[in-house]
């Protein structure tokens, strides 16, 4: 209580409010535990990865034959698919042509129109997860990393049974009871053409990412501010 000149003798003098660990804790929305500041920047260093994804293609295809001696192939990106040299895309959609197999463009891929628009909300998630230091987030985001992976691994499986399977009756040449599917990873033969399928550039950074990412995980839980 304090004196005052005139009026109430007395009035209760006010406390101004400390922000302290525990009133951030009530404002997160997110998660009652935060991430100390290692954590945090590991965990935006592996949302930041992802950016990587828009410059550098994630798959690429390899085929050599002897009528190829230098080898043809095609890069795999979030939104495009490009030959390793300018005439091979050409060079593989002649020889798709001949064997009954499908022409490859970009815009039969109705992935290439959605995995920017989810490249680029995983990239905000994990920054938000960053920001307000929400293990729970983290935990999330990880996990949805990993479906991404599956389902695009899936899809990729799928595309390629599709793909090597579903020949032109009218194809100049055919072989019965032969099928063209491309390997999901590794290498195969296709008549006389090794096809070797693999993750590429931009699969590095998604790599760094998970491993950012679980840096974050295990460098937050032993220094959660409880």
């Amino acid at each position: 209580m304090i004196p005052l000149l005139g009026g109430n003798k007395y009035a209760t003098q006010k406390t101004v409010p400390q922000l302290t660990k525990d009133s951030f804790k009530k404002v997160n929305p997110f998660n009652r535990k935060i991430m100390n500041i290692q954590s945090r920047v590991l965990m935006a260093l592996g949302a930041l990865m992802l950016v990587g994804l828009y410059y550098m293609p994630f798959w690429t295809i390899d085929m050599h034959a002897p009528q190829y001696p230098e080898g043809i192939g095609m890069y795999i990106h979030i939104d495009d698919v490009t030959g390793h040299k300018r005439h091979d895309l050409q060079s593989i959609n002649t020889l798709n042509h001949y064997i009954g197999m499908a022409e490859i463009h970009a815009e039969d891929f109705w992935e290439f129109e959605i995995m920017p628009w989810v490249i680029g909300l995983l990239i905000v998630f994990g920054l938000i997860a960053a920001i307000f230091g929400s293990m729970k987030m983290v935990y999330a985001w990880l996990a949805l990393m990993v479906i991404l992976g599956i389902v695009g691994l899936v899809d990729f499986y799928l595309w390629g049974h599709e793909y090597g399977n579903n020949l032109s009756p009218d194809a100049p040449i055919k072989v019965p009871g032969m099928s063209y599917q491309p390997p999901l990873i590794g290498c195969k033969q296709l008549l006389n053409i090794n096809a070797c399928s693999w993750p590429y550039t931009g699969s590095i950074f998604i790599g760094l990412s998970m491993v950012f990412g679980g840096a974050a995980v295990w460098f937050g839980k032993k220094g959660i501010n409880k």
